[in-house]
């Protein structure tokens, strides 16, 4: 094949209207929610929104977060997370922080985990069963009572996560949810939460970064105290 006819198919096929389903996503957002008018922001109004949402957090809810790692730490339990796309990026973001920044600081290691990071474990599990089933088995595997599992979803609706918590409920873990929007199934699956109240995705995932920094440096303080 001649490189003007290999360029002629390429073109031809990214000049192909896009699947319909591409046109839904623009409008609703990969988590299958309106993105509205709060995705048209400059910068500066975008960075305001931000800091909006950090004044309107409830601190008191970050604090028990921070308490109930801390405690399950000093216990040697787990602390298992588990999140979607931006969601599961945080999650693996604060396994490494938890796991390696506690057995520096600390006495002994944080049995952390990200679910996110075993990709032949997920892709087994979505392959064999269904996507929304790639967290349950793996909170099965790894989680007792009074470990610790945190589901982070910005709708607060992805349904794998909602079924790790559910299962992490049932083995008796302390579940722990980081949601936005209107909080969905996760605020009233999870037994603490921590709300994002915004209807844009990613100052959810930015405050959802902002909490679990905010979490880690508190228990890093009491570690190293404590060392």
């Amino acid at each position: 094949m001649t490189s003007h006819s290999a360029g002629s198919r390429l073109s031809a096929l990214c000049s192909r209207p896009a699947p319909a389903c591409f046109d839904v996503l623009s409008r609703t957002g990969f988590a299958g929610i309106d993105q509205g008018e709060d995705m048209e922001m400059t910068t500066s109004e975008y960075l305001q929104a931000v800091s909006r949402q950090i004044a309107e957090l409830d601190h008191g809810a970050v604090k028990d977060v921070a308490d109930i790692v801390y405690q399950a730490y000093r216990a040697g339990r787990k602390f298992l997370l588990m999140g979607n796309g931006g969601s599961g990026a945080t999650a693996s973001h604060y396994a490494n922080d938890f796991q390696k920044g506690l057995l520096l600081a600390g006495d002994k290691p944080f049995q952390c985990m990200a679910l996110t990071d075993s990709m032949p474990i997920i892709l087994a599990w979505a392959n064999d069963t269904e996507y929304a089933n790639i967290f349950e088995p793996q909170v099965r595997t790894w989680a007792g009572p009074d470990d610790v599992v945190m589901g982070i979803s910005g709708s607060g609706n992805s349904e794998n996560v909602i079924r790790g918590i559910r299962a992490a409920n049932e083995l008796g873990a302390i579940t722990v949810g980081l949601c936005g929007y209107s909080g969905g199934k996760l605020k009233e699956t999870a037994r603490h939460v921590v709300w994002v109240q915004s209807n844009n995705m990613q100052v959810c995932e930015d405050l959802h970064g902002l909490i679990l920094h905010a979490v880690y440096t508190d228990v890093m303080g009491r570690v190293s105290d404590k060392g």
